[in-house]
């Protein structure tokens, strides 16, 4: 009896913002390479994310481990609008001294 080799696609889609994801998972590119880079085995991440199966996990560190350099620019990428985000936030709504407006909020009458 012959193996039957059959290639599998790997299991990520970019969505409509541009974020790959695991195929039919709402679960990022960045979130299971970050775990795996942080040290999770794919039985970790997948207890982590009951969402992803664990073939698929599989499947996704093996495309990262293939395809390092596109990834981590990818990764760059979402890091830099990440912070322009927190950035663009912060200058809106400035943190600092929150806690002191919420408690006079708080405290006055009703």
């Amino acid at each position: 009896m012959a193996l039957a080799i059959a290639l599998e696609p790997t299991p990520i889609e970019t969505d409509p913002d541009g974020v790959v994801r695991v195929a039919k998972t709402r679960v990022t590119l960045d979130t299971v390479v970050n775990a795996f880079r942080e040290g999770c085995t794919p039985e970790e991440i997948g207890q982590q994310y009951p969402s992803l199966q664990l073939p698929d996990i599989y499947l996704v560190i093996g495309y990262y481990l293939r395809h390092r350099d596109e990834v981590h620019t990818y990764l760059a990428e979402r890091e830099r609008q990440a912070n322009t985000i927190r950035q663009e936030a912060q200058q809106r709504f400035n943190p600092i001294g929150i806690r002191e407006r919420l408690l006079a909020r708080r405290n006055q009458p009703r």
